[in-house]
C-alpha cells in the first residue's frame, strides 16, 4: 500500500489536491505541550497561550521570593518544597520560549540565594550552617536550569546552546560565591560538568531526531522511486509486447490488402483486439494510479502463457514451451517470471527475423530458470537500446535472482533469468 506521501509524489501536478490544512502554528510552538487543552490553545491562539505561559512564569518568580521571604532563614530540608512546587510554573514557557524561561530561572535563582543569604548575615549571634538555605535553593533551582539547558540544545541551533550554556554556568557561578566562598574551584568544575552534561545530552536528542526525519525523507523517496519504477515497468511490459504486435499486424494487413484480403481482415481485427486489450491495461493501472480502481484485476502468471503464445503465433513467431518440472510459485515470481517471458518474446518480434524460438522453463527445489532462446541471426547485446532488458534485470533483481542477455555462439540470442523461489534460502 503506498502512504500518502508516495501518493502525493506520484500524483503530479495534475492530481487534485486535497482540501487545504490549516497553517501550522509558528516555530515557537512545536514540540509536545504539557496538556491536551494548552497544545490546543497555542495552536489555536498562540498569542494568548503565549501570554499566559508568562503570566504563569512571573508568578513563579514572586511565589519563589515570596516563600524564602516569608519562611525566614529556618526554611531548610522539606520546608523550601513551595519553592520547588512554584517551579512547575515555569513549564508553560519552557515550552513555548525556553530560553525565556531559562533567563527568569536564573534571575529567581540568584535573586532568592542572594536574599537568603543577607537573612542569614542579619541573624545576631554565631550561625550553624550560613549557606545552607542558599545552597539547597541553590540546587532546587540548578536542576531546573539543567534540564531547560537540555532544551534548548534539542530545539536550538549549537549558537544559542552555546550561549545558554555560558549564561546559566556564570549566574550560578556567581550566586555560590554566596554559599560556597570557601570552595567556588570544586563548586565551578561541579556546575561546569552538569552544564556540559545537560548540552551534549540536548544535542544528542537533536541529532537522533534529525537522522530519524532523514531517514523518513529517505525511506519515502525510496517508495517513490520504486513505486515509478514498477509503474514504469509495468506500462513498458504491457504496452510494448502489444504494440509491437499491433505493429506487425498493421504492416501484414497493408501489405496484403489488394492481394489477400481475407488475410488482411484477419490483421486487423488482430489490430482491434490488441488494441482493446491495452486500453482497458492503461486504463486499469491509470485506475489505480487515482485510486478509483479497486480491483485492478488479476496479476499475469505463468498460466497465460498459452494464451501469450497464441498471440506471439498470430503475429508471425513460433514459440516453442518445454516445461521441466512443476511446483507451485510465489505470486511475485510468477509474475515476473510471465514479464521477462513476454518482454523476449516482443525483442524478438521487434529485432529479430527468426521465425521460431524456443520458451524454457525448469522448476527446480529452490529456483525457477526461464530461458528464451531463438535462432535468428546473430546480433550485439546493446543493438538495441530501450528499457525491456533494463525492466527485466530489475524485475530478477527485486526477488534476488538474476538475469543475462546476449548473442548465443551458436548464432541467435537469448535470455536466462534465475528466479528464487522461497528467499530465505538465498
Amino acid at each position: 500500500m503506498r502512504t500518502p506521501s508516495v501518493r502525493a509524489a506520484l500524483a503530479g501536478p495534475g492530481a487534485a489536491s486535497p482540501a487545504p490544512s490549516p497553517p501550522p502554528a509558528p516555530s515557537a510552538l512545536r514540540g509536545a505541550l504539557p496538556a491536551p487543552a494548552l497544545r490546543r490553545l497555542a495552536t489555536a491562539r498562540p498569542r494568548l497561550a503565549l501570554a499566559l505561559a508568562w503570566l504563569c512564569a512571573l508568578t513563579c518568580a514572586a511565589l519563589d521570593v515570596w516563600c524564602v521571604a516569608v519562611a525566614g532563614p529556618d526554611a531548610t530540608g522539606l520546608r523550601l518544597l513551595p519553592v520547588a512546587a512554584a517551579c512547575a510554573l515555569l513549564v508553560p514557557l519552557a515550552v513555548l520560549r525556553p530560553r525565556a524561561a531559562l533567563a527568569v530561572l536564573l534571575a529567581v535563582s540568584f535573586t532568592t540565594v542572594v536574599r537568603a543569604d543577607s537573612a542569614m548575615k542579619s541573624l545576631p549571634g554565631p550561625v550553624p550552617s550560613p549557606g545552607t538555605q542558599a545552597w539547597q535553593l541553590a540546587c532546587v533551582h540548578g536542576a531546573g536550569c539543567a534540564l531547560l539547558l537540555c532544551v534548548i540544545a534539542h530545539r536550538s541551533p549549537a549558537v544559542w546552546t552555546l550561549g545558554a550554556g555560558l549564561v546559566s554556568f556564570a549566574v550560578q557561578l556567581g550566586a555560590a560565591t554566596y554559599y560556597r566562598p570557601g570552595s567556588l574551584p570544586v563548586t565551578g568544575a561541579f556546575l561546569a560538568l552538569v552544564t556540559v552534561t545537560a548540552g551534549v545530552l540536548g544535542r544528542a536528542a537533536r541529532e537522533r531526531r534529525a537522522h530519524a526525519e532523514a531517514l523518513r525523507a529517505a525511506a519515502t523517496e525510496r517508495a517513490v522511486v520504486d513505486e515509478r519504477l514498477r509503474i514504469a515497468r509495468e506500462l513498458h511490459d504491457m504496452v510494448a509486447h502489444s504494440i509491437g504486435v499491433i505493429a506487425i499486424q498493421a504492416g501484414v494487413g497493408r501489405r496484403v490488402l489488394t492481394s489477400r484480403p481475407e488475410e488482411a481482415r484477419s490483421a486487423l481485427a488482430a489490430v482491434e483486439e490488441h488494441s482493446r486489450e491495452t486500453l482497458a491495461g492503461l486504463r486499469r493501472v491509470l485506475g489505480a494510479l487515482r485510486g478509483t480502481d479497486t480491483d485492478p484485476g488479476p496479476a499475469p502468471a505463468l498460466a497465460g502463457l498459452p494464451a501469450l503464445l497464441a498471440r506471439t503465433h498470430a503475429a508471425g513467431l513460433r514459440a516453442e514451451l518445454v516445461r521441466e518440472g512443476r511446483r507451485a510459485l510465489p505470486g511475485d515470481v510468477d509474475s515476473a517470471a510471465y514479464r521477462i517471458v513476454q518482454e523476449a518474446l516482443t525483442n524478438v518480434l521487434r529485432h529479430s527475423t527468426a521465425g521460431v524460438c524456443q520458451v524454457r522453463l525448469a522448476f527446480g527445489p529452490q529456483a525457477l530458470r526461464v530461458e528464451i532462446t531463438d535462432a535468428g541471426p546473430a546480433r550485439k547485446a546493446g543493438q538495441a537500446v530501450g528499457f525491456g532488458l533494463a525492466g527485466m534485470r530489475e524485475r530478477a533483481a527485486l526477488l534476488g535472482g538474476e538475469l543475462r542477455a546476449g548473442p548465443r555462439p551458436e548464432g541467435g540470442f537469448e535470455v536466462v533469468a534465475r528466479l528464487p523461489v522461497e528467499v530465505g534460502r538465498e
